[in-house]
């Protein structure tokens, strides 16, 4: 469905503005994003202080984006699973530690791409 085309459908503009709250309701109430948001100001400032290329950049720019969307998938997945599982369950927890897993190995695969990147502007 286009946004926009029902009447009770937000509009595109209004479904950014849902984005942007659902963002700041994420960076407003879990450490975790907060704890990521942080590594990609680190990945900037390490970048910068060591001349990283335009395709360092991009990499960075692509593995801080993708670990910072996983984190915001892994918040809305547990978040969901609260919801319809309040009680203690062994699949929701399963559930939850296999989303928390995903962001651990995009975070692992996007510290090895940092290493490569900082370590090609400073021995290039």
């Amino acid at each position: 469905m286009i946004p926009g085309q029902k009447e009770n459908h937000p509009t595109f503009r209004r479904s950014f503005l849902f984005a942007a709250q659902g963002f700041r309701t994420a960076v407003r109430t879990e450490r975790n994003i907060k704890v990521m948001l942080a590594g990609g100001a680190l990945a900037i400032a390490l970048g910068v202080a060591c001349g990283v290329d335009l395709l360092g950049w991009a990499a960075i720019v692509v593995c801080c984006g993708a670990v910072i969307s996983a984190e915001l998938l892994n918040t809305a997945i547990e978040t969901v699973v609260d919801l319809v599982s309040p009680e203690f369950h062994p699949l929701a927890g399963r559930a939850k530690d296999i989303a928390a897993a995903a962001v651990w190995v995009l975070s692992i695969a996007a510290a090895v791409v940092g290493a490569l990147v900082y370590a090609r502007a400073l021995l290039g």
